[in-house]
């Protein structure tokens, strides 16, 4: 009898992770970046720049290893999930993109191929894709040019940023200019005739990401 794959739970690993941040940050870091995502979730209300039926524009972008991709070319080959996410820096993008890995194989059995893309430089597209074992494209798109086509884009807080100094993280490190922005989280799915069949966003507060499960749905 074939056992059923059980699929990763964000909510789930959402705990796990809490429990860990708890853990490793100090009460005050931890409660100054929980007010900024409940702020941001209450500043980011209309945050999808294309929806369902509409058509995604096309781009082209560089991969973790310097090669250009553009979106035309692999509609090509099957759907494209389109994941946007803020930095390798970013414990919950990190927890997202590892899930994802995790349903690589169901979503390519349903036609979809998934590609990540953030601000970030090539470098760190290739530090969060080596970090997390991902076997999908990780995209770098300078300037957000391509995310504001799709979602919202904002500059990141002084205080979260000298927070994360604090903690021995340079922000602005992981980015090739000083804009400081980064796009709200959000997914899509793009048929191969470019319509867009899925647009999902879980809103400002970063903490919560689109589950795979939904994804493997709306496949």
């Amino acid at each position: 009898m074939e056992t059923q794959k059980v699929l990763p739970s964000y909510k789930e690993g959402l705990k796990e992770l809490r429990n860990n941040l708890s853990q490793m940050l100090p009460a005050e870091s931890l409660d100054l970046f929980d007010n900024d995502a409940e702020t941001l979730e209450t500043t980011h209300q209309d945050i999808l720049k294309v929806q369902v039926g509409d058509k995604a524009p096309d781009f082209s972008l560089s991969n973790a290893v310097g090669e250009t991709v553009r979106l035309s070319n692999l509609l090509k080959n099957g759907k494209v999930i389109l994941t946007f996410y803020r930095g390798t820096w970013c414990p919950y993008c990190n927890l997202q993109l590892n899930q994802y890995q995790q349903m690589l194989p169901e979503i390519k059995e349903k036609g979809g191929q998934l590609v990540a893309i953030s601000p970030q430089t090539p470098d760190e597209s290739l530090s969060i894709k080596e970090k997390n074992n991902l076997a999908f494209e990780v995209l770098s798109d300078n300037g957000n040019i391509v995310a504001r086509q799709f979602t919202t884009v904002f500059k990141n807080g002084e205080q979260p940023v000298a927070e994360m100094q604090k903690l021995g993280i340079d922000f602005d490190s992981f980015y090739s200019d000083d804009s400081r922005e980064i796009p709200v989280p959000a997914v899509f799915i793009i048929e191969q005739d470019n319509m867009v069949s899925f647009a999902h966003t879980t809103g400002g507060d970063y903490r919560n990401r689109t589950e795979a499960s939904a994804i493997l749905e709306a496949l």
